[in-house]
């Protein structure tokens, strides 16, 4: 089964529209197809997010409902410790928890709608990165 971590664009994406790959990945983690990770700090801010009043303007969910969306996650999501943390690696700092992330998991891919924010770091770690479109395909090929 492969493992991915989900970057916190995903989960926005697919909470806000039921068409996409990001929707299709959330649906492959709830039928158990696909496992996911996170650490506590990118848990963080899935939650974070996910409760921005311009993002629930997108998406539509109540805090409750986000709440609950999380709850459902949580079940699903394998807790990442950090053992080993690089940085600076990326340009944004803010996305160097997510990258950690990954390489402490040794995830079979990053997925995010930010591929080449991590293009350069991710290969020093024999990371892929990929797109949701990208990683559902990834997911299908392994089936």
């Amino acid at each position: 089964m492969k493992i991915m971590l989900l970057d916190t664009n995903v989960l926005v994406a697919g909470l806000s529209s039921a068409r996409g790959a990001s929707y299709a990945l959330l649906q492959a983690v709830a039928s158990t197809r696909l496992r996911v990770v996170a650490s506590p700090a990118l848990w963080l801010e899935y939650e974070s997010v996910l409760k921005r009043d311009s993002i629930r303007a997108l998406h539509g969910f109540s805090v409750e409902q986000v709440d609950a969306f999380l709850s459902a996650l949580a079940l699903w999501v394998e807790p990442v410790s950090l053992h080993y943390i690089w940085r600076p690696q990326l340009r944004d700092p803010g996305d160097e928890m997510v990258l950690e992330a990954a390489v402490n998991a040794r995830v079979h891919a990053l997925v995010t709608l930010n591929v080449k924010d991590f293009s350069i770091a991710a290969p020093r770690f024999g990371l892929a990165v990929k797109t949701p479109a990208q990683a559902l395909a990834f997911l299908e090929d392994a089936v």
